[in-house]
C-alpha cells in the first residue's frame, strides 16, 4: 500500500511499529551495543533497529535501500570508495568543498589517478570527461553555485561508459528529486541538513537499488566504523516526519526572497534554480559580503544549511572552497520563519551596503 502513498505521507507513516493494540506509535530508541546470541543481531556496528526505521523511511522516499552513516562525509567517503584504487572520478568543478578536499587527498596519495572537473550542466563536457572514468559524482544543484545538471542524461552517459553514477541529493531532498528514478546508481545525503532539519544531528546516508553496491557500502560502513549513534538516527527520523512541510515552506520563502534580492541595488547577481531553499547572491566585493553576513539580526551567520532557521555565510571564507566560487558570494539557507521578517532583516543589511 505504501508504494502508492505520496512522499509526504510516506515521510510520516513509515518506519513505525505495526499497528497493534498497546503498541507504541513511534519506534523505540534502541540503546544497546550487543545482543543475546542466536538471534538476527550480533553487534551494534552491524545493525540496530533504530537504524532500520530510519533506513526504511528514507529508502522508500528515494526508491531504494538506504544505509545510515555517522555523517554526510562518512556517506560520501563510502560512495566514492566504490571507485577502484587508481581509478578516475568525474566531479563538478564547484562541488561541496569537503568532497573536493577528499578527492584531492586521494589523488595526492595515489588512491585515485585523476579527478576530472567539469561543469555539470554541460552534458557534452560530462560525456567527454566520462570516457575511461570509473565513477561520476553529481550534485544537483551544486553547493554553493546552484548549478543544475540533467541528471538523467549524466546517469545514462555514465552507464554507457561502465561508470558508477552517484548523486548528492542533499539540497533537493527526495521531496523534490529522486535520482534513482533518473537512472543514478547511488544517492548520498548529508542527513544533518534537510532530512533531520533542526541543526542538532550529525548523520549521513546512502541509497541504492543495486544489491551488489549496497553490500559494498554496508561492508565499508562495518569495517571502517562509520556508523551512526541510535539517538542521532532517531532524531533524524523524527525530523523526516515534517520534511515535506519544511521543504514546501522554506522553498516558498526562497522564491520570494530570490525575486526581491534580484531587485535590490546592492546585489549584483542572484543564483537560484527556481526551486529548493538555497539562494546564493553576489554583492560586489569581499568587504560587502562580510558586512552583509555580519549585518543581519534574524539571519544567523553560520555554516551548514537545511535547518528550520535561516543561515548565511560568505563561502570563500573557507580556505578549501573551490576557486570557481566568487569571493563575494554569500550563500543563504532559507528557513521557515515568516518571509516578511526574513526580508526586512536582509533589506536593512543590504541597504547599509549602499
Amino acid at each position: 500500500m505504501s508504494d502508492h502513498w505520496s512522499p509526504a505521507t510516506r515521510a510520516v507513516a513509515l518506519g513505525r511499529p505495526p499497528h497493534a493494540p498497546g503498541a507504541p506509535v513511534n519506534p523505540p530508541l534502541e540503546l544497546s551495543t550487543t545482543y543475546v546470541a542466536g538471534g538476527d543481531r550480533l553487534y551494534a556496528r552491524v545493525g540496530n533497529r533504530t537504524w532500520d526505521a530510519f533506513e526504511e523511511t528514507l529508502g522508500s522516499l528515494e526508491g531504494g535501500s538506504a544505509l545510515a552513516f555517522a555523517s554526510g562525509m562518512a556517506a560520501v567517503c563510502a560512495a566514492l570508495d566504490l571507485a577502484p584504487h587508481g581509478g578516475v572520478v568525474v566531479a563538478p568543478d564547484g562541488a561541496y568543498n569537503t568532497t573536493v578536499s577528499l578527492l584531492d587527498s586521494w589523488v595526492a596519495t595515489g588512491r585515485l589517478a585523476e579527478v576530472r572537473r567539469v561543469d555539470p550542466s554541460d552534458a557534452s563536457a560530462v560525456a567527454r570527461a566520462t570516457r575511461g572514468a570509473d565513477l561520476v559524482w553529481l550534485e544537483s544543484p551544486t553547493n554553493p553555485l546552484l548549478v543544475v545538471a540533467d541528471v538523467a542524461t549524466v546517469a545514462h552517459v555514465a552507464r554507457s561508459h561502465g561508470a558508477i553514477s552517484v548523486c548528492d541529493n542533499t539540497f533537493a531532498t527526495p521531496i523534490l528529486q529522486q535520482p534513482l528514478d533518473l537512472g543514478v546508481d547511488v544517492v548520498v545525503h548529508s542527513a544533518t541538513k534537510y532530512l533531520a532539519g533542526h541543526s542538532d544531528v550529525l548523520l549521513g546516508a546512502t541509497v541504492t537499488r543495486d544489491a551488489a553496491i549496497e553490500e559494498r557500502l554496508h561492508t565499508h560502513r562495518t569495517l571502517t566504523g562509520g556508523v551512526p549513534g541510535p539517538h542521532e538516527t532517531w532524531l533524524a527520523l523524527r525530523g523526516i516526519r515534517t520534511l515535506a512541510l519544511r521543504v514546501e515552506r522554506s522553498g516558498d520563502n526562497a522564491r520570494v526572497l530570490a525575486e526581491r534580492l534580484g531587485a535590490h541595488p546592492a546585489v549584483t547577481r542572484v543564483r537560484y534554480p527556481g526551486w529548493g531553499a538555497i539562494v546564493s547572491v553576489e554583492v560586489g566585493s569581499v568587504a560587502r559580503a562580510d558586512a552583509l553576513s555580519r549585518g543581519t539580526r534574524l539571519w544567523t551567520h553560520a555554516t551548514s544549511l537545511g535547518g528550520v532557521e535561516s543561515l548565511l555565510e560568505r563561502r570563500r571564507r573557507h580556505a578549501n572552497e573551490p576557486a570557481v566560487v566568487p569571493e563575494d558570494l554569500v550563500r543563504l539557507s532559507v528557513g521557515i520563519e515568516d518571509v516578511e521578517d526574513l526580508w526586512a532583516d536582509l533589506r536593512q543589511a543590504l541597504d547599509a551596503l549602499a
